[in-house]
This record gives C-alpha cells, sequence and structure tokens, in this order.
C-alpha cells in the first residue's frame, strides 16, 4: 500500500515538472527580449528664424510746414498758411526675424518709399503777395519691430506691434513762383538730405499658407520725423533765402507681407538594430 502511494506521488512530480519547464522556460525569454529604445527628438534645421518681404501705400495726408528766413540780416517772415499738403507714397521692404515663442517675435526692416510731392501756399503779411513751393522727397526707413500674437482662430492670427528706428529724407526740386503781388518772383532750392528719429504702431492678421510660409496684411502708423528743403533763394523780387521745415511726417500704412521660415524639422536619423533571437532552453 505504502509502495503504491509513493508510485503516484512519482508520477504527479513529473507530470507537473513536463507542464511547467516549458511555461519557465517561455517566461525567461520574454524577460531577455528588451523593449525598443525611444526615438531621439526631431532635429531643427534653422531655429526659429525668418525672411520677410512687405509691399504697399502711405497715404501721409496734411503736413505741418515751418518756413525760416535764413537771410543775413534775418528778415521777419509773418504768413498764412493757404495750403500745406504732402502725397502719397508706395514702398517696399525686406527684413529678418526671430519667433522667440509662440506668440512673442521680432525682426528688422528697412524699406524704399517713393517719392511724395510736397506743395506749400503762404500769403506773407501784411503784403498779401503768395508764395507757392513745391517739392518732391522720397525715404529710406529702418526699423527694428516687436510683435504679440493674439492666438490663432480658424486659421487667421491677429498681432499688434510696435517698433523704433530712423528715417533717412532726401528732399529735392524744390522751386518757389511767386503769384499775386509777388507775380514774377522765382526761386530754386538744392537738394537736401536729412536722418530723423523714426517709430511705428502696428496691427494686422496673420495666415499659414504653408508651415514654412505665413501671409500678412497688416495697418501701421508711420511717424516719419521731419525733413528739410535746401535754401530756397529767390533771385528776383521779392528776394528770399528760406528753409522749409516738415514737421511730424506721419504716415497711414497698408501693406501685405510674406514670411518664410528659414530651415525646418527633419526626421532624427536612426540605425536599424535586429531584435535579438529568443533563447531557447533544452532539457
Amino acid at each position: 500500500m505504502r509502495r503504491s502511494k509513493l508510485s503516484a506521488l512519482a508520477r504527479s512530480i513529473t507530470l507537473l515538472a513536463s507542464v511547467g519547464a516549458p511555461c519557465l522556460a517561455q517566461a525567461a525569454d520574454l524577460l531577455t527580449t528588451l523593449p525598443p529604445e525611444p526615438l531621439p527628438p526631431p532635429i531643427e534645421i534653422g531655429g526659429a528664424w525668418y525672411l520677410r518681404g512687405d509691399a504697399g501705400a502711405g497715404i501721409l495726408g496734411e503736413g505741418h510746414t515751418v518756413a525760416k528766413d535764413v537771410s543775413i540780416p534775418p528778415i521777419p517772415y509773418k504768413y498764412n498758411v493757404l495750403k500745406d499738403y504732402l502725397g502719397n507714397q508706395a514702398f517696399v521692404g525686406a527684413g529678418i526675424g526671430y519667433q522667440a515663442n509662440s506668440w512673442l517675435r521680432f525682426d528688422f526692416t528697412g524699406e524704399y518709399r517713393s517719392e511724395a510731392k510736397w506743395i506749400f501756399y503762404a500769403a506773407e503779411k501784411p503784403s498779401g503777395g503768395i508764395n507757392r513751393t513745391s517739392g518732391k522727397f522720397s525715404s529710406v526707413v529702418g526699423m527694428a519691430n516687436g510683435y504679440v500674437d493674439l492666438g490663432t482662430y480658424y486659421g487667421v492670427t491677429p498681432f499688434v506691434g510696435a517698433g523704433v528706428g530712423f528715417a533717412h529724407h532726401m528732399f529735392g526740386g524744390v522751386t518757389d513762383n511767386g503769384q499775386g503781388l509777388y507775380q514774377g518772383g522765382y526761386g530754386v532750392g538744392p537738394e537736401k538730405q536729412k536722418l530723423s528719429f523714426a517709430w511705428a504702431a502696428h496691427a494686422g492678421l496673420g495666415y499659414s499658407i504653408t508651415p514654412n510660409v505665413k501671409l500678412e496684411l497688416a495697418y501701421r502708423y508711420l511717424n516719419m520725423g521731419s525733413a528739410q528743403t535746401g535754401t530756397v533763394t529767390c533771385e528776383a523780387p521779392p528776394y528770399c533765402k528760406t528753409d522749409y521745415h516738415l514737421k511730424d511726417i506721419a504716415s497711414h500704412d497698408v501693406k501685405v507681407g510674406l514670411r518664410w521660415i528659414l530651415g525646418g524639422v527633419v526626421a532624427p536619423v536612426v540605425e536599424y538594430q535586429p531584435m535579438p533571437e529568443p533563447i531557447v532552453r533544452k532539457y
């Protein structure tokens, strides 16, 4: 009886060993197979730098001209302004910028502004004689700008910004024609260049045409400081030597621009490594 119980126990142990050994071997194989390593992050080429190009038109409207007699000795020049007019300008520009984060960016821009017509009618007191002085000036403007993007809605990103810089004005073609009691009077002024402080306020909308190209439609208030004519000299009565100073030259600009984000994101280079073969244990 005792011998039969021992035989039965031995057969049970042998059965358990034959069933459990393959399971233990498979568990060992799973432990030796390591999970794949995570991919390295993508590499950014060009960072957040971008190039930009702009074109638009500016409305200058009414001017603020001050006439100053520079004769020696100076002759008091008292007048009533009849017309003080500035024409409009077209402009093209380019620049380079940096996107600091998802809502803040900066750029440096330069632009050329076409010739604007200037006309100044003044009636001198007390004679009532009229001087019609006219000329043209063009400008080169350089600005450092900062912008805040206000979120994106249906693909459109509104933004506001401000900038400071300089305006280089080039004044030429200045003539003075006498009218009324000054009929027949005539004067000319040489070309004159002047560098002035400038500042701007921006507001607009941006739209992503592609991940690397953005379209902008914007309004800008641009204050270009002051410009000055060369000294206008009249060689016939009434004799004159006059400088004309244009103060607070302001333009309401509408412009269209494109921003090209440099570089982009490329996939990392991953070396192929075959998975280790499972370890087969033989019993």
